[in-house]
């Protein structure tokens, strides 16, 4: 399996400054084809926008709404980054804010591996790809284009006020488990959304469920392939210690989300090496659950060359026998030809 190099060229974060009018957000060193963006100090919506959907067209992870159409949210895809108007989500004025962009592989195609045809901007490098399809209300395959199984899918549905369901390799029975992104609520087991299929390297199984394949509706799908020195996706299981579980990742992560599949109540949360890039990480929380401003709370990780370390004892992060799935991506491989040493910070 080919390894990447330089994790920055797939996977970037920027923190910018909200000026409440029009601003160009540089420096990701790339044209991003998805970017996910929130207000670090104010309570509002987490925004994704995707250049399958399209710039302006928004849907947020903290809620089941349905896509809506932002003229002052993300306005374009740009060569170095993304261009913003004057929604307060995005661009409120003298407010911290942070924007993270994946590169998948730019306008999409016409996909027919599965039996739903849909439309797929892929990258096989970096084990992205965003896939649009419309419901047929029938079970059914869908083509993912990444040319492995992915390991990790969330989907929303568009058109109506559904949740955003969550597939994840490191459940206990995958499929047939979900887990919500827009809540705080444990591991739903014995469903029926994957039709008991674990997706193959062409395509994933939904049935005629309305969060994944409701007749005439239309969805969206991220999915994501474990590439070595670039993504990780797994689960651990907590000590109840402040000298908590190590997690191996094989690079220095730049970027976790973790969720307590075991216990209901738990947000996910999401930390990163740009808003705060020295360990510990113990003021860096988000919730993608939530619409709550960046929180500080007790350490969460030391992000290591090798993986990430956890350092809170509470249910939410390292709770004694507790079960958590993750999300790591690399801000350096632990060897790579980069030139650029994967230490701990």
């Amino acid at each position: 399996m080919a390894q990447i190099n330089k994790p920055t060229d797939y996977f970037n974060t920027v923190t910018y400054t909200g000026n409440g009018g029009t601003q160009s957000i540089t420096g990701v060193g790339f044209q991003p084809d998805f970017v996910w963006t929130k207000n670090r100090s104010s309570a509002t919506n987490h925004y994704i926008t995707d250049v399958v959907r399209g710039a302006t067209e928004t849907l947020r992870t903290n809620t089941t709404g349905a896509e809506s159409t932002q003229s002052g949210g993300l306005t374009s895809f740009d060569s170095d980054g993304f261009s913003i108007g004057s929604d307060n989500a995005i661009n409120q004025s003298g407010n911290n804010l942070v924007g993270w962009s994946y590169l998948a592989g730019g306008t999409a195609s016409s996909n027919t591996d599965g039996s739903i045809t849909s439309s797929v901007s892929a990258s096989t490098t970096s084990g992205f790809s965003i896939v649009s399809w419309t419901g047929t209300g029938a079970s059914g395959t869908i083509g993912h284009g990444l040319g492995v199984a992915p390991d990790v899918m969330i989907i929303k549905n568009r058109d109506n006020t559904n949740g955003w369901i969550v597939y994840h390799s490191g459940l206990t029975a995958p499929a047939t488990s979900l887990l919500l992104l827009n809540t705080t609520d444990a591991v739903y087991t014995g469903v029926s959304d994957w039709q008991s299929t674990a997706p193959t390297s062409s395509v994933f199984s939904v049935s005629n469920a309305t969060g994944v394949n409701n007749t005439s509706e239309k969805y969206i799908g991220y999915c994501f392939a474990e590439k070595k020195g670039f993504s990780k996706f797994g689960s651990y299981t907590g000590n109840g210690s402040t000298d908590g579980a190590f997690v191996y990742t094989g690079f220095k992560p730049a970027f976790v989300i973790i969720k307590n599949s075991s216990t209901g109540g738990t947000h996910w949360r999401l930390t990163d090496s740009t808003r705060y890039p020295d360990n510990l990480t113990n003021t860096t929380e988000l919730y993608p659950s939530s619409s709550a401003a960046e929180t500080t709370n007790e350490p969460t990780f030391d992000f290591l060359s090798n993986g990430f370390k956890l350092r809170g004892d509470t249910v939410y992060k390292n709770g004694s026998g507790q079960t958590y799935i993750y999300m790591a991506f690399a801000e350096n491989p632990l060897v790579g030809t980069n030139n650029i040493p994967a230490t701990a910070r």
